[in-house]
């Protein structure tokens, strides 16, 4: 699936998505990765089971003002207790799977809102 959204250049959005792979900006990307409108980094972590505090204590460092938790395939939840580290640091988070997280952080980035993307490859 190709995603179409003009917005100011220089940022960095989701141009596509498939099975084990998303595109930012036309670049192709088949590992884990969180993705801000100013930087792309791999998320060294091994799984959506294997998610711990640290993890999100890593996002919570970036200093964003929304996570978007992409599960991959599927939607799923992580523990309450790690949810709960966003909203004691007053940062918003939502779930939801790796296609839908592409396409919320593409609309909230047009709009200037400083978001991050942690995205799980499906």
């Amino acid at each position: 699936m190709k995603f179409h959204l003009a917005t100011a250049s220089g940022q960095n959005l989701f141009t596509g998505y498939g099975p084990g792979y998303v595109a930012i900006n036309n670049v192709r990307h088949e590992e884990h990765l969180v993705i801000m409108p100013d930087r792309v980094m791999a998320w060294r972590v091994t799984g959506f089971d294997a998610l711990e505090a640290s993890h999100f204590e890593y996002l919570l460092g970036l200093r964003p003002e929304i996570v978007l938790l992409g599960t991959g395939k599927t939607l799923r939840f992580p523990r309450p207790e790690l949810s709960r580290l966003f909203s004691s640091a007053g940062v918003g988070f939502e779930a939801m799977d790796s296609r839908a997280a592409c396409r919320t952080y593409n609309i909230l980035t047009a709009e200037g809102r400083k978001v991050l993307a942690a995205i799980f490859i499906a």
